[in-house]
């Protein structure tokens, strides 16, 4: 019946078509000047071939008044619903308004408690941290707590590492983001690439060296302009754990715009790229900029296959309060879960930002003396007027106290003795230079360090999963489950804050024609896709998959890639400058 409709409907159309054109010719011979001055010289034949079309025409009318009979009755056959009960229509009355005759059927049904089992289950179980208790709880005050503004004087006993010492991993990295400032193109040829391919050459000079990539839509089209030769050092430098891909996605994605699907999907885009050309799965998740962080995020990880993972924008009231109860790791638990079957070890920053000034203790004007790419002639310096120096002979034992003071107030927000300490920020290390001064310094930095027992601490370079598996180990539990005394959490973190009253929710509804289109060609994608399926796979049973356009999945693959390029925390909410954001729209 559908069908049929279907066809009736076609039909009409095409004879519209066909009454339109026959207008047009027949105005444009009454109309063109030359054409009337030869009329007499006019083929006879023509005008026969115009007769039996003509003729023609008026079958086809007779036929078009029996299609439209035939969709009136469609039409009344549509008013009645399955059970026979009448559809009620709305209806346009005299003085011009419509009305919606009320519908007597019920507009809700109930609900069997047996469908939302998971929610009858989880009564029973309670999180030592939930988010809204938490909010409700915090003053939100903003109180000065000196060289940290946002938290408060840390203070520690020098001899409590004498039974164990601490454990320090400096963790460099470079967050670039696929569009911000600059498109993404133009990110790639202007820092990105090269980024890249300093990593390479830098990497290999010393084996103690680490560093960590997020954004595969950057690195795979790096890989693509690379020889085989590079590409075998790559290899090699993830098989020893000196490079490691966190998170693994094509972006690091917004969490609050996002639609869950093409979250996952830009994942999985990012995971197969990585199995398939470096043979890895990522294992620690890596989230430094998105503006707030929902709680489906470490459900999606958790189902990646990822153990542990690590957050930074967090409203500055709430990284003090679980900075001040030592709640930083936490594992993070779905408010529905009965079982615990979804948590994630989670690891929260406790400071202001992810750059240098802001991660190796609570005090900015001495971690960036210790960002040693703004030393004095660099481009860029310290806002607190005291600048790095190069680490010598003479200063190292000076410098390595000053250091490692920071290094134990740090440890003294978590629970176990093993120090995480991001080193790096947007699109750094793209000079060869910078990659010199900030491994050379610091390895003689940790060298000091490691050489005195006295001052009990272990200090090294180290990648994200490094930092985990030694907390596990010195925890005593498998890598993934939950260490002792360590609590566990449900609930989001939004909405985000920086600083004062700046809170980050302009976003949420920022460009909305940009949101929206990011949802339609979200569905039409995925109807894409099951279309080219269910097409291939009858090819297959029909033995004619030789002549099926196999090249198309590569056409998938472009829209899957430019979908998950818009799920970027600087795309989908709107942050990026206008040239960036119709860069996005084009793609």
């Amino acid at each position: 019946m559908k069908l049929k409709k279907q066809v009736t409907v076609c039909g009409a159309a095409i004879f519209c078509v066909a009454v339109f054109s026959l207008y047009l010719m027949l105005d444009k011979v009454q109309h063109d000047p030359p054409r009337r001055q030869n009329g007499g010289n006019f083929p006879r034949s023509q005008i026969s071939v115009l007769q039996n079309r003509i003729e023609q025409l008026e079958q086809l009318l007779e036929e078009n008044h029996e299609i439209i009979s035939h969709i009136k009755d469609s039409v009344l056959e549509l008013t009645a619903n399955a059970d026979g009960q009448p559809i009620l229509i709305p209806y346009h009355t005299p003085n011009g308004s419509w009305v919606i005759p009320p519908d007597p059927r019920p507009s809700f049904y109930s609900i069997s408690p047996q469908d939302c089992q998971f929610a009858v289950l989880s009564k029973g179980k309670k999180t030592d941290l939930q988010m809204l208790d938490i909010y409700t709880q915090l003053p939100f005050d903003n109180v000065d707590g000196g060289v940290w503004k946002q938290g408060f004087d840390i203070t520690y006993d020098p001899n409590e590492w004498e039974s164990e010492p601490l454990q320090v991993f400096v963790v460099p990295h470079s967050h670039n983001d696929p569009g911000w400032i600059k498109t993404f193109d133009k990110y790639y040829y202007d820092q990105t690439q090269h980024i890249l391919n300093n990593m390479v050459v830098k990497l290999q000079e010393d084996p103690r060296r680490r560093f960590i990539w997020s954004e595969i839509s950057f690195f795979s089209k790096w890989w693509d302009n690379i020889n085989s030769q590079k590409r075998a050092a790559v290899r090699r430098l993830v098989a020893n754990g000196q490079l490691e891909m966190t998170t693994g996605g094509w972006v690091m994605p917004d969490e609050a715009n996002t639609h869950y699907f093409s979250v996952i999907d830009q994942m999985i885009e990012g995971h197969q790229w990585l199995k398939k050309n470096i043979g890895v799965n990522p294992r620690s998740g890596w989230a430094v900029d998105p503006f707030g962080h929902s709680s489906t995020m470490p459900y999606l990880l958790k189902r990646s296959n990822i153990s542990s993972m690590l957050i930074q924008r967090v409203h500055y009231s709430i990284k003090k309060h679980f900075a001040a109860t030592r709640s930083l790791e936490f594992m993070w638990r779905q408010t529905w879960d009965p079982d615990s079957s979804t948590d994630i070890f989670c690891h929260m920053m406790p400071f202001y930002s992810y750059d240098v000034p802001h991660t190796c203790g609570p005090d900015p004007k001495i971690c960036c003396q210790f960002d040693f790419r703004r030393l004095p002639g660099g481009r860029i310096n310290c806002p607190w007027k005291t600048p790095p120096r190069a680490i010598t002979e003479s200063n190292v034992a000076e410098r390595a106290n000053l250091l490692l003071d920071q290094y134990r107030k740090k440890s003294k927000l978590y629970r176990s003795k093993v120090v995480l300490v991001p080193l790096g920020d947007d699109f750094r290390y793209d000079k060869i230079q910078e990659w010199d001064a900030q491994f050379l310094n610091y390895q003689k930095l940790f060298d000091y360090m490691n050489s005195h027992p006295e001052l009990h601490v272990k200090a090294q370079f180290g990648t994200l999963s490094d930092y985990f598996d030694t907390l596990y180990k010195k925890t005593g539990v498998t890598p993934g489950m939950r260490p002792p005394d360590f609590p566990v959490l449900s609930g989001d973190f939004f909405s985000y804050a920086d600083r004062e009253d700046h809170y980050w929710t302009g976003y949420f509804t920022s460009r909305p024609f940009y949101k929206s289109m990011d949802r339609v060609l979200e569905s039409h994608l995925r109807g894409a896709e099951i279309l080219y399926s269910l097409a291939i796979n009858h090819a297959r049973r029909a033995g004619l998959e030789s002549k099926y356009p196999l090249s198309d999945y590569a056409l998938l693959t472009d829209a899957r890639r430019n979908l998950g390029l818009f799920q970027h925390h600087d795309a989908i909410t709107g942050t990026a400058k206008e040239a960036v954001v119709v860069d996005y729209g084009v793609r």
